[in-house]
């Protein structure tokens, strides 16, 4: 089986288009729809044709194409089970657990609740791919619009049993200031501080900050280290569950 080509390209503000291709089939799929041009503008840099739209969830930065390019191409939209009614041009529903195959690459879908109700990830097992969205960033997680705390970390659990070599594509570029933040919570973190200067760095001269991996955001991203003894002292938070710690930090995002 042939490796998937990526194509990742900023949309609207500050969201990332992603395009995933095989080369054998000429299907090409793309994760959620922000913004009409920037994909047909990718479509075109690479000779591809749309096949498939795999929306995560209903946000409007996340569907705002999904009519236009559905009607250009004929594409087929698939996307969460618990959000059907919301998601525009929606031809197939998957819910938690549910499989499906994108050019005989095998799809596992996690429902996330959290950031939105029904908002899911697809994960690509044999390719060690994951789209994570809204629901995990670099350095960080999507605010809770839809969900409890509780329940985002036991979405962020889910995807923290994958193998650490998972590559992560996620839905915006953030990450700048989730390390501002990142090193309020966990200040001694060595590794969380050397990412933070190398994205520093990055976004300096305007590169991007994902793809990300797995490993990464679980030795440097505090919200997938609620259990961590140094971020628990420095919260005074010693004996708070995993749940409580994570609300806590969730919490001082949102006011950061």
């Amino acid at each position: 089986m042939a490796k998937l080509d990526i194509e990742l390209f900023p949309c609207r503000s500050d969201n990332f288009g992603v395009l995933i291709h095989d080369p054998e089939t000429g299907a090409t799929a793309s994760i959620d729809a922000p913004e009409e041009q920037p994909i047909l503008d990718a479509l075109k840099r690479r000779g591809w044709t749309l096949t498939h739209i795999l929306t995560t969830h209903h946000h409007t930065d996340h569907v705002d194409a999904n009519l236009a390019l559905k009607t250009r191409y004929e594409a087929t939209i698939i996307g969460p089970e618990n959000e059907a009614k919301k998601i525009p041009g929606i031809d197939m529903t998957i819910g938690d657990g549910g499989d499906f195959e994108f050019a005989g690459h095998k799809v596992h879908v996690f429902e996330t609740p959290g950031h939105t109700a029904g908002h899911i990830c697809f994960y690509f097992p044999d390719d060690k791919l994951l789209f994570s969205a809204d629901t995990l960033f670099a350095l960080g997680c999507g605010r809770l619009f839809e969900g409890t705390p509780a329940q985002m970390w036991a979405s962020l659990q889910k995807l923290m049993a994958l193998p650490d070599d998972t590559v992560v594509y996620f839905g915006h570029e953030y990450t700048l200031s989730n390390a501002r933040f990142a090193v309020t919570v966990d200040p001694h973190n060595a590794a969380l501080k050397s990412r933070a200067a190398e994205i520093e760095a990055l976004r300096a001269r305007g590169a991007f900050t994902a793809p990300t991996t797995l490993g990464l955001e679980k030795t440097t991203n505090p919200f997938l280290r609620p259990h961590d003894a140094a971020i628990r002292a420095h919260l005074h938070m010693d004996n708070a569950s995993d749940a409580e710690v994570f609300a806590e930090i969730r919490k001082r995002k949102d006011n950061f």
